[in-house]
């Protein structure tokens, strides 16, 4: 019988909160540091309803999932293992931001005040959606 290896699917959210700011999450599962809210898409799940479950697991909100922004598959993004992360720009339906499940906090912040670290390759996530939010120009294939 063949081994198969595959790249696990995840969603991340960057979810608006208004003058040009979003919301990011401090992880209490390795890798430490701050991420935008998402997680595994569930076996049988989509896209799309993992994307508003995770906004909902990590920040205590319903989001409205305004359009999809990118997909980024560098295998090395993730250290624990080869994931491909489908990236949502979301805004906020009802609920208050609030740290919850793998998040133990939760930030407001534009792109002149990023904390370290950011784990991932959500650095260069925020860059692309906050240069594309300037430009209107989305980030090319690499």
């Amino acid at each position: 019988m063949t081994d198969y290896r595959n790249p696990v699917p995840t969603v991340d959210i960057i979810i608006e909160t208004g003058d040009n700011k979003i919301l990011l999450i401090k992880r209490k599962n390795p890798p430490y540091g701050w991420a935008i809210p998402g997680g595994f898409v569930d076996y049988g799940e989509s896209l799309k309803n993992a994307a508003i479950r995770e906004a909902k697991e990590e920040t205590s909100l319903k989001v409205e999932l305004v359009e999809q922004f990118f997909t980024y598959s560098e295998p090395k993004r993730d250290p624990r293992q080869h994931t491909i992360s489908t990236v949502f720009i979301a805004k906020i339906r009802s609920g208050r931001p609030k740290a919850a499940d793998d998040a133990k906090e939760i930030i407001s912040i534009d792109e002149d005040n990023l904390p370290d670290p950011i784990v991932f390759d959500h650095r260069k996530i925020i860059s692309d959606y906050f240069r594309y939010k300037k430009t209107g120009i989305k980030k090319k294939l690499e």
